[in-house]
């Protein structure tokens, strides 16, 4: 705001709307009077033209409060909102709620430049309510869809799940995947590899032929391990010996030797889809991380805006671009005439120019270091290189291929070899897109170099070895390829990928494993009961189309009533929501939350996370946990088989309290190993003997509660294997006396918690470093740390120390908390992931964690909110 401020000079008042003043009420928000009108239910009228009921957040009425102010001494409003439907729907709810008496009109622009903003006063148009209907339409679909499926889910699955239009689509997708590694069966096959040597240069190659017939490789298999052609598969024997037989002669002769040029061409400058996919491969930031930064480079003026579809460069960018490339890499840099880049996108009010450094001129990296944290110079560092390349010529190359023929006991050994040279590098001097990863070890060129060769020359060949390979399955999404799947099936719009992903993370259906988004089994019972009630709507391609008739909306080609009337009440070519939630008949949820895992055992998901349901054989059945890091693919029959054959803690005895004769036995519970002190049976009561004639009294049940056992955790670094008495009877004794205070006469115990071990006096409880420290920890220690302030001693339990945070320039830690292990700054806490530990927390993703929290701010507060107005049906508007 500083910036355009200065830009637009004295005669402005430039202030902030802080997104969305308003929003659909909640169902604690609307009116008593409508609660049993068609709007109680959504806060929408469905039946007179899916009119929405609106209210003004907290923020949103001071926002309202402190414009209305303002606007008291303006003699006009400009509505500067970002150029999309969000951005145009903002500006609508603005103009609602302030009702202005001063002529009204609509600014845009796509950085913050001088040039820029003075160009956006001068070029002002009318609000555009066609994209004020797609959003409207787009957010009262999500409403309809996300709050009545989601009530079924909470139902049949369990409470804090939910549905939605995009976010259930993208959740397919990643069960979709795990679903493939499930069922992929791998095959083995083996080959040989040598190096040949001509003079002092030597290369490597690969057995490619066996007496003319192609060896298998991996992309010769299908996912069930099976050959999909007619191929060659040695096996481990066959090799060593070929190996052996080849290794004896140890030469080769040169047969072939084919070169071929090539070309390749820059890819376009980024979209909001490319930058948040290059982001994650090359920087390892997050969707969200990525688009958190490129909205402060926006905001600094250092960049144009980051939400965008379109691949296309003003002029004014394709003049600064390749007079750069020119400066950086000579004349022959650029090509004779400007690269420009076919833009896909159909909705042209959402298709701006690309992400590109702003201005007239680019700023290079190093000139900009100093105002830029460390993630924001990479990023900038990142778009700069990118839209620079975008302009540049293409780089030419020569790939050689050379064939090799020795003998291996009789038989022709083929052995080939691939070697790419650079004849210009061309737009590679700047810049190369990063790649998601490979599957198995599918053939590729060697990125190396051959040595001069001709038909007929004899080669050494030397450390020939035979080489096992074995095919694997699709590897998993990362959000780079999970975003880049979104965008192929036209799931969702690149603005939003970052939000999506947000919230199945957060919904705990995915978690990440490294860069791997890994479903859970939650996820699994979500899907299938979205895919066997409600097919169409996570259908991808009927997702898809969502988003296309939210286009054509945008574009004025749909009517936002018409739309809604059909996607909720159905047509001929349509069944609508309405009717498949009254169609849905009974949901068997014991069925939706089961898998079978072979013929062993039945996965549930059930309260407390997934078990294996075992048949003992008669008709009784018993539990195994199911360890809740073990992704989906891995739980195997064969893994099922081991997790339900590992002895059970709860079979050992440890012997018997000497104090009361009763035995302590270690049992596996559902939050961990813990130790019982067995009470003995209690008799059965003596029945009175029945008087032949007398009436039989009736008497009165009461019931008597059994009392309950002892029972005591065991400590982390305990195992149930190992536990002895002796230990389990110390566990028992606890909470320990460690002393009294000498000042107030009050004990002081050591005991452990949900929390972890800390020490209490009355009410005032202190963590300690360990739970070893609760029998050794002596009442000097005590007192000591009763001496420091309330949290001083939190700094002793840090798991991991790392150097400073480029934002914030506080060391970094990880901290064993109350609710686990989290990462702090000192100012922003985050907690580590369900399925992570510290040691798989590096600098990087602790740098990115804590700026991922720092973009997602702080969490809202609860407040009431009160209806404002409704808005009419987009048929009646003017």
């Amino acid at each position: 705001m500083r910036s355009i401020q200065g830009y637009l000079g004295d005669g402005y008042e430039v202030l902030s709307s802080v997104g969305h003043i308003r929003d659909l009420a909640d169902k604690k928000d609307i009116p008593a009077e409508l609660k049993k009108t068609s709007v109680g239910k959504y806060s929408i009228d469905i039946e007179n033209g899916f009119t929405p009921l609106y209210v003004e957040s907290e923020r949103g009425k001071k926002t309202v409060a402190e414009l209305k102010r303002a606007l008291k001494n303006a003699d006009e409003l400009l509505l500067a909102t970002d150029e999309d439907r969000e951005g145009e729907a903002i500006a609508w709810h603005l103009l609602e709620a302030l009702k202005p008496k001063v002529p009204v009109k609509r600014m845009v622009f796509h950085e913050i430049t001088k040039d820029a903003i003075r160009a956006a006063v001068e070029n002002t148009r009318e609000l555009d309510l066609a994209l004020v209907d797609a959003q409207e339409t787009r957010r009262i679909l999500d409403r309809l869809y996300g709050w009545d499926v989601s009530d079924v889910t909470r139902r049949k699955v369990g409470q804090g799940t939910s549905a939605g239009r995009v976010q259930s689509a993208a959740t397919r997708l990643v069960v979709d995947r795990e679903r493939e590694r499930m069922a992929f069966v791998s095959a083995s096959y083996w080959d040989v590899e040598a190096l040949a040597a001509s003079g002092a240069e030597s290369f490597a190659t690969r057995l490619a032929r066996l007496d003319g017939a192609p060896l298998a490789r991996g992309t010769d298999f299908d996912d069930a391990g099976q050959l999909k052609k007619a191929v060659v598969v040695l096996t481990e024997t066959q090799a060593r010996e070929l190996a052996a037989a080849i290794e004896a002669k140890a030469e080769a002769t040169v047969t072939a030797i084919e070169a071929k040029p090539g070309t390749r061409s820059p890819k376009p400058p980024f979209t909001t889809s490319t930058l948040q996919q290059e982001a994650g491969r090359k920087l390892s930031m997050s969707a969200k991380h990525a688009m958190g930064v490129a909205q402060r480079l926006y905001e600094k003026g250092y960049i144009t805006y980051m939400r965008t579809d379109s691949t296309a460069l003003s002029t004014q960018a394709v003049v600064a671009a390749r007079t750069q490339a020119v400066a950086l890499y000579g004349d022959k840099a650029v090509p004779a005439n400007p690269r420009s880049y076919r833009n896909n996108s159909k909705n042209a009010q959402e298709a701006h120019e690309a992400i590109r450094p702003s201005g007239e001129s680019f700023r290079t990296p190093s000139s900009v270091a100093s105002g830029l944290d460390r993630d924001e110079l990479r990023l900038y560092d990142l778009i700069w290189k990118r839209t620079i390349a975008s302009q540049m010529s293409d780089a030419k190359y020569e790939t050689t291929t050379v064939t090799l023929e020795a003998d291996a006991g009789g038989k022709t050994a083929s052995f080939t070899a691939s070697g790419t040279v650079y004849t210009f590098k061309g737009f590679l001097e700047a810049y190369e897109e990063g790649h998601d990863e490979k599957r198995g070890d599918a053939d590729k060129a060697e990125d190396q170099s051959l040595p001069q060769m001709a038909v007929g020359d004899v080669l050494n060949l030397r450390d020939v070895e035979p080489k096992g390979h074995a095919t694997s399955p699709k590897p998993r999404y990362t959000e780079a390829s999970l975003v880049k799947a979104l965008e192929e099936k036209g799931i969702g719009r690149p603005s939003t990928f970052a939000s999506i992903i947000d919230v199945i993370i957060n919904r705990e259906y995915v978690t990440k494993r490294g860069q791997a988004l890994v479903p859970s089994w939650l996820a699994f019972s979500v899907v299938r009961l979205l895919e066997k009630h409600f097919a169409d709507l996570v259908d991808y391609d009927f997702t898809a189309a969502l988003e296309d008739d939210l286009d054509a909306i945008a574009r004025g080609e749909q009517q936002r009533v018409a739309w809604l009337n059909e996607f909720y009440f159905g047509s001929e070519n349509h069944v609508g929501l309405r009717h498949i939630l009254d169609n849905l008949g009974e949901i068997d949820a014991r069925e939706i939350n089961s898998t079978r895992i072979g013929d062993v055992a039945t996965l549930r998901f059930g309260r407390y996370g997934p078990y294996l349901e075992v048949p003992n054989g008669d008709d009784t059945t018993r539990i195994v946990n199911v360890p809740g890091d073990l992704a989906p693919d891995e739980l195997t029959p064969e893994k099922a088989r081991e997790l339900i054959e590992a002895p059970v803690a709860g079979d050992r005895v440890l012997g018997q309290n000497p104090e009361n004769g009763r035995d302590i036995v270690v049992k596996d519970g559902r939050f961990g190993p813990y130790l019982e002190e067995v009470l003995p049976a209690e008799p059965e009561p003596a029945a009175e003997p029945a008087v032949e004639g007398a009436p039989k009294k009736r008497t009165a049940k009461k019931k008597v509660e059994a009392p309950k056992p002892r029972r005591a955790s065991l400590f982390k670094s305990m195992s149930p294997e190992t536990i002895d008495l002796d230990t389990a009877l110390k566990l028992f004794s606890l909470p320990r006396t460690v002393g009294v205070d000498p000042e107030s006469g009050v004990p002081i115990t050591a005991q452990n918690g949900p929390y972890g071990p800390y020490i209490k006096k009355g009410t005032d409880s202190r963590s300690i470093g360990s739970e070893e420290q609760i029998f050794d920890i002596t009442l000097e220690q005590a007192l000591e740390i009763y001496a420091q302030p309330k949290y001083a001693n939190r700094a002793a339990t840090s798991l991991k120390e790392f150097e400073a945070d480029p934002v914030s320039g506080k060391p970094i830690r990880i901290k064993d908390g109350r609710f686990g292990a989290y990462v702090t700054d000192g100012t922003t806490n985050v907690t580590i992931p369900r399925g992570q530990t510290a040691d798989d927390i590096t600098f990087e993703v602790a740098v990115q964690m804590l700026a991922d929290k720092r973009a997602k701010g702080p969490a809202p507060k609860r407040t009431t909110r009160r209806a404002t107005t409704t808005r009419k049906p987009a048929a009646k508007k003017k």
